[in-house]
């Protein structure tokens, strides 16, 4: 009697584990279900989602390439931009061609050219007092027949002219050896080149200031936001520009140091 009774406890039991507990594969589906970045397939937790903040540095850089766009037509009475902008690309090729006249590391009858020539009445290149030949690789005359009373300024002008020349006078011709390739020559050229360029950044400066100075002509007829934003765009002209003359001085310098 004892034993079919324990027989009964044991079926009954039987019968009410699998409700209590579970099967198998109920029991991992839960645990599963209660798991926020559980694996469904290996049974292995994923890798939490990661929030991106924007970093120091970065929200720096984003602030230093914005741009700065207004309403064309809110801006046309006040300046014309589009002058300025002309005017501020200007400087660049005026920069080009000085270091195309006066940076040529082998010295040639034209880069003599636009050598100023301080006289009593007044300054003038040095083509237009002189006529300039080369007779050789090695010499150039400047004949100053026409202008025999500049010679002297013309000679000084040539000593003076940062390109190692030591011209020779014989009466009225000046005979200009042509300086060999040194190291020194190149870093002389590259010396010149940066007064090139701070000389063009000089003139940036003016035209950033005249189209600055016109702008605030308008602040009795136009809102301060107005006037604020047309200097902004201003300013990012002129340091776009401002960017291209040294990567112009950068370039060259390499070009002559070699």
């Amino acid at each position: 009697m004892a034993l079919s009774r324990v027989g009964l406890l044991r079926a009954a039991w039987s019968r009410s584990l699998p409700a209590l507990v579970g099967s198998p594969l109920e029991s991992t589906t839960r645990r599963l279900l209660v798991l926020p970045h559980s694996c469904q397939q290996c049974g292995g937790l994923l890798p939490a989602q990661k929030r991106h903040y924007a970093t120091k540095k970065s929200k720096a850089k984003s602030k230093g390439q914005a741009k700065v766009n207004i309403n064309s037509a809110l801006v046309e009475d006040i300046i014309n931009l589009e002058e300025v902008k002309d005017e501020m690309n200007a400087v660049v090729v005026n920069l080009k061609e000085d270091y195309s006249r006066n940076l040529s590391i082998r010295t040639s009858p034209g880069a003599l050219d636009h050598i100023t020539v301080s006289t009593k009445d007044g300054k003038f290149p040095l083509n237009q007092l002189g006529q300039i030949s080369m007779t050789s690789n090695q010499v150039i005359l400047v004949n100053m027949t026409s202008f025999p009373e500049a010679t002297a300024a013309a000679t000084r002008a040539l000593r003076e002219s940062g390109m190692n020349l030591n011209p020779e006078v014989d009466g009225t011709v000046i005979r200009v050896p042509v300086p060999k390739v040194t190291r020194e020559h190149r870093e002389n050229l590259a010396k010149l080149a940066k007064q090139f360029t701070n000389k063009a950044k000089e003139s940036l400066r003016k035209v950033r200031t005249n189209a600055l100075n016109q702008v605030k002509k308008s602040k009795d007829t136009v809102s301060e936001d107005t006037i604020k934003l047309i200097e902004k765009q201003i300013q990012q002209l002129a340091d776009g520009v401002a960017v291209d003359l040294d990567n112009q001085l950068a370039i060259k310098t390499k070009e002559l140091l070699g």
